[in-house]
């Protein structure tokens, strides 16, 4: 089911305003990009299991002593991922997505964690699961591949977060890679949002629970709606973000906007968490404008 009207119409009116006062600006532009590289691994390394916390992960980009002992896997799981997503924001300018570009970023993600399987798709042999899910055959990886990039690529008529959406489902469901899957995933779709001028998006560890939903309604139903909201709702809020920083106007924790204001916590959180205002996140909490007029 394609993304509704609502979400097409706040995204098309962000986008507009956001092209238009990001110019002059890039400098601004790529702070925020980098400013939220932790904030980005710290939570698709959560997604998948990692104890690492932001902080820890902030500690560990800016090379310096963590208060615990950690595994070095998680420490090298953390430094690959960012130099990935640093890596992918200037690719992303000339280059469309291939098969080639997705075995360099799993050997950079994976390099020095596994060598044995980094930068190439499982092989004869090599099957795994996810939750339920029993991956395809290794055999029919690259072919697979290879006809969800031309499926995404071919169809101009369906709307890109609908495309967006699909992709990562079926790449997901095909588990090319014998780890890494999940990571480069998400990458993969940010490649997609950056190739058509769109900011990343963060999926969040404390959302997960709907994320997971969204593979097992592909898996049991082929059903790409929920994935598609997640998408939309991750874009919208990352787009709100740009766009405050962008104007330049103060920003505030929205526990304080709401009050300052008078307004009840638990109705100004939920519409944040719809995006119905232009609230977002940093570093897990949510910020607004000072000046916006809520309900108005």
């Amino acid at each position: 089911m394609a993304i509704n009207k609502i979400f097409k119409d706040k995204i098309k009116e962000l986008k507009s305003e956001f092209d238009i006062i990001k110019n002059g600006k890039g400098s601004l532009l790529v702070l925020i990009d980098q400013n939220e590289i932790p904030e980005n691994v710290y939570n698709s390394n959560a997604i998948e299991n990692s104890t690492l916390t932001l902080k820890e992960t902030e500690k560990i980009l800016l090379e310096q002593d963590l208060s615990r002992n950690v595994s070095l896997r998680e420490v090298y799981e953390a430094k690959n991922l960012a130099r990935v997503i640093e890596y992918t924001r200037n690719k992303s300018r000339g280059s469309e997505l291939s098969t080639e570009l997705m075995l360099l970023l799993h050997q950079m993600l994976i390099g020095g964690i596994d060598d044995s399987f980094a930068g190439r798709f499982r092989k004869k042999g090599e099957y795994v699961r996810v939750g339920t899910h029993i991956a395809p055959a290794p055999e029919h990886i690259e072919s697979m591949i290879d006809s969800t990039l031309v499926d995404y690529s071919s169809d101009h008529s369906i709307y890109f977060i609908d495309k967006i959406a699909k992709f990562h489902l079926e790449f997901e469901r095909i588990h090319p890679f014998c780890d890494g899957n999940g990571r480069i995933g998400r990458v993969l779709m940010n490649y997609h949002l950056l190739r058509l001028g769109f900011p990343r998006l963060i999926i969040r560890d404390k959302e997960k629970d709907q994320y997971y939903d969204a593979f097992k309604d592909y898996q049991q139903n082929k059903g790409t709606k929920i994935m598609e909201k997640v998408v939309a709702l991750a874009l919208i809020e990352s787009l709100n973000k740009r766009v405050v920083y962008l104007k330049g106007n103060e920003i505030v924790n929205l526990s304080d906007y709401v009050k300052e204001n008078g307004l009840k916590a638990p109705a100004v959180f939920n519409a944040a968490r719809r995006q119905s205002i232009p609230a977002f996140r940093e570093r897990g909490v949510w910020k607004i404008d000072k000046g916006y007029k809520y309900g108005k």
